[in-house]
């Protein structure tokens, strides 16, 4: 059974950093796609950053390209986001995600390719 765990989320003001982790227990699928969504009150969940082995081939939204980075470490099985200049539309649950499909790049913020979840941590970004 797979699980996910978020943690690293919550209050920082404008231009602020914070750094989110996701530890997977039981997630076999090295190779796979893994990826960082948000979701705002009263708003669709986005897709952030996504992140796929072997090459660690990386894919961003535009709303945080050059702010937000992705990184994973296969041995720890742990997804991590960094977040940097945060703006107070950054404000979020952030959720991670990963798949047991195999899927190419143009499903890597799509959130119907994702059929692991945790339960969320929250960011606040205060102006």
């Amino acid at each position: 059974q797979v699980q996910m765990v978020e943690s690293g989320g919550g209050s920082v003001q404008a231009g602020g950093s914070l750094r989110l982790s996701c530890a997977a227990s039981g997630y076999t699928y090295s190779s796979n796609f893994m990826a960082w969504f948000r979701q705002a009150p009263g708003k669709e969940r986005e897709g952030v950053a996504a992140i796929k082995p072997p090459g660690r081939s990386t894919y961003y939204a535009d709303s945080v390209k050059g702010r937000f980075t992705i990184s994973r470490d296969n041995a720890k099985n742990t997804l991590y986001l960094q977040m940097n200049n945060l703006r107070p539309e950054d404000t979020a649950m952030y959720y991670c995600a990963a798949s047991s499909r195999f899927f190419g790049s143009a499903g890597a913020l799509l959130r119907g390719q994702y059929n692991f979840w945790g339960q969320g941590t929250q960011v606040t970004v205060s102006s």
